[in-house]
């Protein structure tokens, strides 16, 4: 099975659907992304705009998510930013807070005003 994530006009995810072999492959049985992408736009409508996406990473850095973003430079979905201080980490897409989280065994939120982890207590 493989996976495609319909992009808006801003590359935003707005749907991800799976999409059987048969339907992705050539007359050899080679997977092939144009493919898939014709079969999703058999379904879907000419003007939708699809990418090939993988669970286990293979392809594109990150599975992709509703809301993620498809990025064209790195050929990569990226998760929303999910505070302002933290940065992209080039290599695996994914964003990184500026200080490490504790790896204490204890529980941590991040807090953005101060810029660091905070213990949560009573878990």
């Amino acid at each position: 099975m493989a996976h495609f994530a319909q992009l808006d006009e801003n590359n935003i995810v707005l749907q991800v659907i799976v999409v059987s072999d048969a339907d992705t492959s050539d007359e050899n049985g080679v997977e092939r992304e144009e493919i898939g992408v014709f079969f999703c736009q058999c379904l879907f409508g000419s003007e939708t705009r699809w990418k090939q996406t993988s669970y286990n990473r293979r392809i594109r850095k990150n599975y992709a998510g509703i809301g993620y973003k498809y990025d064209e430079v790195r050929d990569a979905f990226v998760p929303p930013q999910p505070y302002y201080s933290w940065v992209l980490n080039e290599e695996t897409a994914i964003w990184e807070p500026p200080v490490l989280k504790p790896s204490d065994g204890k529980f941590y939120n991040w807090d953005e005003l101060m810029a660091s982890w905070v213990e949560v207590k009573n878990v």
